[in-house]
């Protein structure tokens, strides 16, 4: 059974004299834990209708990574596996002992740290049109790196642009569109562009090997190729869905609840 609308709490944890992050609490607290990871640049909001259509006994965490939403920090390092320690110092404040991570595009690779790093915590990542992208996974050489850092570097505004459009199959709203590219381009800087060049940089085939947890990637059907499909079936499970664009959250947070919801049965 789902309510209507979850009672969430809206808390904090300090990692440091440096890094504070927020993040939304809802459920009970023996229920099946759910740690929600928003996209770059985008924020826990996201997560907010998805959230009101899970079941009722599900346990939800929805993390603000450091400079994204109301989080906040000062801190020099934007990797991957640096986001990741924001998501476990939630977890040990929520004394979490078993939880599913659910990460939507560069939050995917975050939830993939965060099962290297809390391997005897997390039991399953789920990625919500992430990891599939061939032009960022494999790890790109250090001049394909530096070519699309250099891209945001000189046109932050139209490599953001690019990023939104690449993400909207055929079909996709323009108002829809543009929504996310104003949200997207107004990301704090200059904390934005290092968490993307901490992407670009991010080596996932290794960090796949190091990952022991099941992994289940819901892809829009229209963004995947024949090649990534090839690639990893057989590191993790590819489930073809229809449910809008690359921000299918936000379009469609029932069907992305309901995706969810059967995780626990895989």
């Amino acid at each position: 059974m789902k309510t209507a609308s979850r009672v969430k709490q809206n808390l904090e944890v300090r990692r440091s004299d440096h890094t504070t992050i927020r993040y939304t609490a809802s459920g009970p607290s023996g229920g099946q834990t759910l740690v929600l990871i928003h996209g770059w640049a985008c924020d826990r909001s996201d997560f907010d209708a998805v959230t009101d259509h899970l079941p009722d006994d599900y346990r939800v965490l929805a993390i603000d990574l450091a400079e994204h939403g109301e989080s906040r920090s000062s801190r020099n390092t934007w990797t991957m596996a640096e986001f990741a320690r924001d998501v476990a110092a939630v977890l040990e404040a929520q004394s979490v002992d078993t939880a599913v991570v659910v990460g939507h595009s560069l939050g995917g690779a975050v939830a993939i740290e965060v099962g290297r790093l809390l391997p005897d915590t997390i039991s399953h990542v789920v990625a919500l049109d992430a990891l599939h992208y061939l032009s960022l996974f494999p790890a790109l050489s250090e001049a394909q790196a530096e070519t699309m850092v250099r891209m945001f570097r000189d046109d932050f505004a139209g490599g953001v642009r690019g990023l939104v459009e690449g993400g909207s199959p055929d079909g996709t709203d323009p108002a829809l569109i543009d929504a996310y590219f104003e949200k997207m381009v107004a990301v704090r800087q200059p904390a934005g562009l290092h968490a993307i060049e901490g992407l670009v940089r991010w080596d996932m085939d290794a960090a796949l090997r190091a990952t022991p947890q099941p992994i289940t990637v819901f892809a829009i059907r229209d963004l995947v190729t024949h090649e990534a499909i090839d690639r990893y079936r057989e590191r993790f499970d590819i489930v073809l869905i229809d449910l809008g664009s690359h921000h299918f959250p936000v379009e469609d947070p029932a069907g992305t609840a309901n995706l969810l919801a059967g995780v626990r049965s895989r």
